[in-house]
């Protein structure tokens, strides 16, 4: 039986007669397909009152990519699957399968076609009276015109284009899609903006950087005629280890004269200075770690020099870097109620933190928390080595993992030490930090979590107690 299709990759024509077919029950060797004109007729599919073919999910979607592939044998291909899944409903998941894996080489292949035409197709405006509009040339592989160019169509919704292939072309005029199959022939394209397409590209072009394999395989050769930048590409090429060996030996430019001012009071010292003062104005010239370039201040620790208990975040918030205190913004009430309905007095305890200096990445007007990596609290282990041998705590309450990490230098998994007090001196009290309470999305968790982190407060209260000295820990 002859099946003409009138149309290259038209899925909705192809499922009909491959409905029609299987409900007659003409076996896919019997099935001859073509495209367009032939010299034989196509043959009418005989009705059948038998029940329509049933696929699974995922065969539609591979069916629309795969009617796309410029194979001839690709409708034949189609309906032998089809065929099969009626006896084999997972057919599709049998991966070693010859058919199946020829479907998804097929849609593989359409997929990255799609994928280059998105990439390389390059408008060139058509001058003349009333609205602006813009033409393109592309040569795809494989029959994807109807299959890629609604891409364009959401992409560049405010202006009439026109793209032209071999394979057909695809105009959007006053919000509308239209797609045809009939060949179309390259046009003369060149515009103004081919001088600005290839300054563009040439000024980000980074020799030091070129990965000739990898940039070709991205953008293979056969693109490169109708893109405008790529006839620089072969020069630029040449010219990499030379420029590279230039960049290499320019002389640094000097920073400007109120950095070196800048730089020049932040005298680390070499040693631990011993007194207090000294060691917070030692502080605000740290730059052991580049999170000083970014910060407003060092935020150091808070409360009596003799606190029986200390307790250390993670690092300063937002709120802590502009006024220099720590736990003091969103996290800080969280804690401040917790020590409350744990019996604990704020005014007794030291509060500090394991890093120093706020990290964030600029987010709009707002600054987004950054964990601090290992190297950083590494660094920043120096000074807290300092604040616990001038306070002389008798516990430590570790909020979160990074201030595990840094009184310890051992990385943890909290789930597994959270509310155990590690012996040491000072002891430690691993425990929840109040921003992860305010992070948990699930209201019956951070319920649940709170009323843990509240226990491992009171705990710490029982043990400096249970220590002798439970003055101002209720």
């Amino acid at each position: 039986m002859h099946i003409r299709m009138s149309a290259q990759a038209d899925p909705l024509e192809w499922r009909k007669a491959a409905r029609a077919l299987a409900m007659a029950g003409i076996a896919p060797d019997a099935v001859r397909w073509s495209v367009g004109s032939d010299l034989f007729a196509a043959d009418p599919v005989p009705m059948s009152e038998r029940a329509p073919p049933r696929v699974p999910r995922a065969f539609p979607g591979l069916l629309e990519t795969a009617i796309c592939h410029s194979d001839p044998e690709r409708f034949a291909l189609l309906y032998q699957l089809l065929w099969r899944l009626q006896n084999q409903p997972k057919l599709l998941e049998i991966a070693p399968d010859p058919d199946v894996q020829r479907l998804h080489r097929m849609v593989k292949s359409v997929r990255r076609d799609s994928h280059k035409m998105h990439a390389f197709v390059r408008f060139r405006e058509v001058p003349g009276q009333g609205p602006r509009r813009f033409i393109a040339w592309f040569e795809p592989d494989h029959h994807i015109i109807a299959h890629a160019t609604p891409f364009f169509a959401r992409r560049f919704a405010d202006m009439d284009w026109l793209i032209l292939t071999p394979k057909g072309s695809a105009r959007f005029h006053a919000g509308q899609l239209h797609t045809d199959e009939t060949p179309a022939e390259k046009p003369d394209l060149e515009d103004a903006t081919e001088a600005l397409w290839r300054t563009y590209f040439s000024s980000i072009f980074n020799p030091a950087r070129l990965k000739v394999r990898a940039m070709q395989s991205e953008m293979p050769r056969k693109y490169w005629k109708n893109l405008p930048e790529a006839e620089l590409i072969p020069g630029l090429i040449a010219s990499a280890k030379d420029r590279v060996a230039q960049m290499a030996a320019a002389a640094p430019k000097a920073p400007p004269a109120f950095h070196a001012a800048i730089q020049s009071r932040r005298v680390m010292p070499e040693a631990p200075t011993g007194t207090w003062d000294m060691m917070r104005a030692d502080a605000m010239a740290c730059t052991r770690c580049d999170l000083h370039a970014q910060a407003t201040q060092a935020v150091l620790g808070e409360g009596p020099e003799d606190a029986p208990l200390m307790i250390v975040g993670e690092q300063p918030g937002d709120h802590e870097d502009l006024t220099g205190r720590p736990f003091i913004g969103p996290a800080g009430q969280v804690l401040d109620r917790a020590l409350a309905q744990a019996g604990l007095d704020r005014g007794r305890i030291y509060l500090t933190n394991a890093v120093k200096h706020f990290k964030f990445v600029p987010r709009g007007k707002r600054r987004i928390h950054q964990r601090p990596n290992t190297a950083e609290v590494s660094h920043c282990r120096w000074w807290l080595k300092q604040e616990i041998e001038l306070v002389q705590p008798r516990l430590i309450v570790a909020m979160g993992a990074s201030a595990v990490l840094g009184l310890t230098g051992q990385p943890v998994k909290m789930t597994d030490v959270r509310g155990h007090v590690v012996a040491g001196v000072p002891p430690i009290l691993p425990t929840w930090h109040p921003s992860y309470l305010l992070r948990l999305p699930d209201a019956t968790a951070a319920k649940a979590e709170t009323a843990n982190f509240t226990r491992d407060l009171a705990l710490a209260a029982e043990f400096i107690a249970s220590a002798g000295n439970p003055a101002g820990l209720r």
